[in-house]
């Protein structure tokens, strides 16, 4: 992937020398989970998705009360914060593009790197959570040290996959401009669970196509892709499909219970966005099928 020279964005926070760490405020006996696989648990369960916390702050009305921050930026020879930064600021010039062609304003969300735990207006982020996006607080976190889990133990490598996990998220921050994500969480409480999975699963498809409308729009202005880009960021998406996480984990494929949709799926998804470009064409909540 072509990044090194692009502008980086200055809306990303850095809370990693500020620590953390611990598993406070995280559920992990809710799912019968040990602390041996919780992270290996939780990344696959929640990955790319939305911190479970965030529901319960939108439930309640609010969130958590978040501790006070330092802000600061990342160090000028971090190599990783670099990348991250640069492929925050390309998401913002797509996004902004888009919004102002439609006669809106894009409120740019910002993106802070912790390690461990950190607070959030969503309740307290844990790594093991994966990176996740907080719509209280219109931030995606996200522990550097979630690469290598999606590069050793998912299968998942190369820096397109890494901007994949980023633009999806940034996906989410659309959706929460856009009002989509409200309308899904209020079926909690409201639906059977398996309506609220169903729901689920096409607002993760859609922040997939939506990180494929950024590629798309990205690749057309900057020419960012490289040889093997696509492949590696369709090798992400096959490799955190429900389908595919239930079998590596040994479990039977249960249909009603997938949250993110099926590794063919996610991959469908994100080639629609990047092939079209359009928002419109990454409406799922309409599509008959996924």
């Amino acid at each position: 992937m072509k990044w090194e020279g692009n502008r980086q964005s200055e809306n990303v926070e850095d809370r990693r020398s500020q620590g953390g760490g611990g598993f406070g405020g995280l559920p992990v006996g809710g799912r019968g989970l040990s602390l041996g696989t919780v992270v290996v648990a939780l990344v696959v369960g929640w990955l790319f998705g939305i911190n479970p916390l965030t529901l319960l702050g939108a439930l309640s009305g609010g969130g958590t009360p978040v501790a006070q921050q330092t802000r600061s930026a990342p160090p000028a020879d971090d190599r990783l914060a670099a990348f991250v930064s640069t492929v925050l600021a390309d998401t913002e010039d797509v996004w902004r593009a888009k919004f102002n062609a439609a006669g809106g304003t894009y409120r740019e969300p910002t993106l802070v790197l912790f390690r461990g735990a950190t607070s959030t207006a969503c309740g307290q982020g844990q790594a093991a959570m994966g990176p996740f996006y907080c719509p209280a607080d219109h931030k995606v976190y996200i522990d550097l040290g979630f690469y290598e889990t999606l590069r050793n133990q998912l299968g998942a490598p190369g820096e397109f996959a890494q901007a994949y996990v980023i633009a999806h998220e940034v996906g989410h921050h659309v959706q929460n401009l856009l009002g989509i994500s409200e309308k899904v969480h209020q079926l909690r409480g409201r639906v059977a669970e398996a309506d609220v999975n169903a729901a689920s699963v096409r607002l993760e498809l859609q922040a997939d196509c939506f990180a494929g409308v950024w590629a798309h729009d990205a690749q057309g202005a900057r020419q960012i892709l490289e040889q093997g880009d696509v492949e590696a960021a369709m090798n992400a998406a096959a490799k955190i499909g429900d389908d595919a996480l239930q079998r590596s984990s040994g479990r039977a494929v249960v249909p009603e219970s997938f949250t993110h949709g099926t590794s063919a799926q996610r991959q469908r998804w994100f080639a629609t966005g990047l092939r079209t470009g359009s928002i419109q064409a990454c409406d799922t909540f309409n599509a008959r099928s996924l």
